[in-house]
């Protein structure tokens, strides 16, 4: 009886129910429900207010984790260094893609002069997105965040912006293969940022049938997606029993090293060690 249980608890995982929005559950042992929520930092209009089938499962949940609590005003930038001036750090072919890239975003190249490569890849980034049309306060963590407060839902941190801030001050070369990759993939990565708004706006994905564009470096993949991923597992096989509803960034949900399928490993080592 106790091996049928938990073939048929293991085998429920496997099983993807579909939801209107990218979204996967996971039931780990001892009582513990995962709603994973592909989240996009970003987002439009056409993307609030939340499906009302997923406020209610955040209204039913014991807690909301997201990578971190974004709903103050401080910013994790505030209060950083001052870098040396771009033509110090950056190659000069590096330099002159950034300038061609600003040029074409009618941006000053003044304006980042002292901020560090991986800082100016994340301005970059948002930059593109603000052109698409994309908002933060349309952000799929962001509108959880304030869906949580107003329903009295805990919300949980799996990073918090110190720890990511940390990640990114650790890069090597204080980030220029990050700011490389942002501008060699500049096409890519907004073909990929519509490709997740239309799991939203359109049709979620299909997880076994996913393809997507690749905008990382081999080695940035290992440190920005699977190690953080594998982080995020242990978090989550170590939580109390009870319901949780997950927004991770929709990457982290799909590809390569994705994080169910680490959950759905370690259930599996578990399962084969009892």
């Amino acid at each position: 009886m106790a091996l049928f249980q938990r073939l048929k608890n293991f085998f429920h995982t496997l099983t993807a129910r579909r939801y209107s929005w990218p979204a996967l559950d996971i039931t780990l042992p001892g009582d513990r429900y995962l709603h994973l929520v592909g989240s996009i930092h970003m987002g439009t209009h056409g993307m609030s207010p939340l499906p009302d089938k997923l406020l209610q499962k955040l209204r039913e949940a014991d807690a909301l984790i997201v990578e971190a609590d974004i709903a103050g005003s401080d910013s994790p930038f505030d209060g950083l260094a001052p870098a040396e001036p771009l033509d110090q750090r950056l190659s000069p072919a590096l330099l002159a893609d950034l300038e061609k890239t600003l040029r074409a975003l009618s941006l000053s190249r003044d304006e980042f002069e002292q901020h560090y490569a991986w800082h100016i890849a994340l301005i970059l980034q948002a930059t593109q997105a603000q052109r698409l049309g994309l908002r933060p306060e349309y952000g799929i963590d962001y509108q959880l965040i304030r869906a949580a407060a107003e329903a009295g839902v805990t919300v949980m941190e799996l990073e918090g912006t110190t720890s990511q801030l940390d990640i990114l001050r650790q890069l090597p070369d204080e980030g220029n293969e990050l700011l490389q990759d942002t501008l060699t993939h500049w096409h890519e990565n907004a073909r990929l940022l519509q490709v997740m708004l239309s799991w939203w706006l359109k049709k979620p994905p299909a997880e076994d049938a996913l393809v997507l564009p690749t905008t990382f470096s081999q080695p940035l993949h290992d440190v920005l997606m699977h190690q953080r991923n594998q982080a995020w597992c242990e978090q989550l096989y170590a939580l109390a029993p009870g319901r949780y509803v997950v927004a991770a960034g929709a990457l982290h949900l799909y590809g390569e090293g994705n994080l169910p399928a680490l959950l759905r490993q370690r259930i599996a080592f578990q399962q084969t060690v009892q």
